[in-house]
């Protein structure tokens, strides 16, 4: 199984304020739904202590989405303490073989900061990291359906990043199996 992290945040530096993470464990080969999810909500009080920034652009950003996005990200309600939240996090990937984010700089290099800073040790290898935006500009077409639902919730956009490396990788499979299926003609 391999692990799709997607991250909800307020603002674009590595050492910017989490508000939300999302994963989910998937078979990028297979197509079975993604399963087993972890979501949670990250206290900001305690990364503002210790100087995580928040800009003021991206909160420009946020005041554009719908009311519920908003409130889902900026709800003060079930907000888990970072350790909490990184003890969990590391159990959940233990055994992935990849993980997996929408980018190769965003959500795995702002968790890797965060982990630093806290003085906690990175659950993965740099090998490991794999970036779907990438494998998406790939294809003719984005692979994610153009009416999914709760864009910037990261548990669902983790979930159709996940599905959408799954298309990929079926596309990327059909492609080699009528190349050989041509060689042996």
């Amino acid at each position: 199984m391999d692990v799709m992290i997607d991250l909800e945040t307020m603002g674009t530096r590595p050492d910017c304020v989490v508000l939300t993470i999302g994963a989910v464990k998937f078979d990028p080969v297979g197509d079975r739904e993604p399963v087993d999810q972890l979501y949670y909500r990250l206290d900001i009080e305690r990364q503002t202590a210790l100087g995580r920034t928040i800009d003021d652009s991206t909160l420009a950003w946020w005041s554009q989405q719908s009311e519920e996005v908003r409130d889902e990200a900026f709800s003060d309600a079930d907000r888990t303490d970072l350790d909490v939240v990184l003890n969990h996090l590391n159990r959940f990937v233990v055994g992935a073989k990849n993980i997996w984010a929408h980018g190769a700089v965003f959500d795995i290099t702002i968790l890797e900061n965060l982990m630093r800073q806290l003085g906690r040790p990175c659950p993965w290898n740099y090998w490991q990291v794999s970036d779907s935006r990438t494998l998406f500009k790939l294809l003719p077409q984005d692979p994610r359906p153009a009416d999914r639902g709760d864009l910037h919730n990261a548990l669902a956009d983790a979930y159709f990043q996940a599905q959408g490396v799954q298309h990929a990788m079926s596309l990327w499979t059909d492609f080699l199996a009528q190349a050989d299926s041509k060689n042996e003609s």
